[in-house]
């Protein structure tokens, strides 16, 4: 019988680079998901992230249980939606803990998604796991929530581990599409100042922190990015000279919050400094196949 590995909310990008990376072969992938849909090389079981129901017998003797659910901070910060986006993740969080505590099987294994920006806007200093000054801005407020909620529930038979996870780049899904179609039409100049940094990983990097967490005794909070973040300047440079193209028009703060208000969603996404790095990953033996933006870029853009 293969493993079992339950994903709560593995409908999204994320979900579905872990799926398509382990295969069928590997594991018996079991997808909570809000809406019925069919995702490749896993099963599906339908949850409303609130409230204990069925799904709560997958639980039992699985392997691992991996928890991305929570509404999408793509969004314009309104009171509503602030409040949708802490309760979606903390509603969650708690109810797989409360499921997690009446196994009588319990998993091994509980990953919970974070955020890189969980840490202060930083130009100058190096985030790593080890900082714990954080501040009070509306995304810090999110993860540090997020995070209590993960911790908080006693779980003493599961190993737990908070996935401080940075922009997963790849081709099908996530921010990586939509800055390389910038930069396609002349429009991947800097934003803002460009100073402020892009803490980043290339999606088959992820899959394989995912794994390296997963399979060694890891607790507490994961930096899942990859070692060399990139000041927003640099990281559009690079994907101009990948594409083959000279010339990136900039894009300075007003332009950014007009467009942020036509698009709906907010500029803090892009000009928050996440300069982040994996100290734990790194210092636990993990090996990077893409550790610089150069590499990842010539890996994307090779299609």
């Amino acid at each position: 019988m293969k493993p079992k590995i339950i994903i709560a909310g593995g409908n999204g990008y994320l979900g579905k680079l872990l799926a398509n990376h382990w295969g069928a072969d590997k594991y018996d992938i079991v997808i909570l998901t809000r809406k019925p849909c069919y995702l490749k090389n896993t099963r599906t079981v339908l949850w409303n992230g609130v409230d204990t129901g069925d799904w709560v017998a997958e639980l039992g003797g699985a392997f691992a249980l991996i928890n991305f659910a929570g509404r999408s901070v793509d969004c314009r910060y309104t009171e509503k939606n602030k409040k949708e986006i802490i309760q979606s993740r903390a509603r969650s969080t708690h109810v797989i803990g409360i499921a997690v505590q009446g196994c009588k099987n319990p998993p091994q294994v509980w990953l919970n998604a974070s955020s890189a920006t969980i840490y202060p806007h930083s130009e100058k200093e190096k985030m790593t796991e080890a900082y714990t000054d954080f501040g009070n801005s509306f995304s810090e407020t999110v993860c540090k929530v997020w995070e209590e909620t993960f911790f908080a529930v006693p779980s003493p038979a599961t190993r737990k581990a908070a996935l401080r996870i940075a922009l997963v780049m790849g081709n099908n899904g996530g921010a990586f599409p939509v800055l390389k179609k910038l930069a396609q039409l002349g429009l991947g100049g800097k934003m803002g100042k460009g100073t402020q940094y892009i803490s980043w990983i290339h999606e088959q990097d992820f899959c394989r922190a995912i794994d390296y967490v997963l399979n060694q005794p890891i607790e507490g909070a994961v930096n899942i990015s990859a070692p060399q973040p990139e000041t927003n300047k640099y990281f559009m440079e690079s994907l101009r000279q990948g594409l083959g193209k000279r010339f990136g028009i900039n894009h300075p703060r007003w332009l950014l919050e007009l467009g942020a208000i036509l698009l709906q969603t907010e500029t803090e996404l892009i000009l928050k400094s996440r300069n982040v790095v994996p100290q734990r990953l790194q210092k636990n033996g993990f090996e990077f196949e893409y550790p610089s933006i150069t590499e990842a870029f010539k890996s994307l853009l090779k299609d």
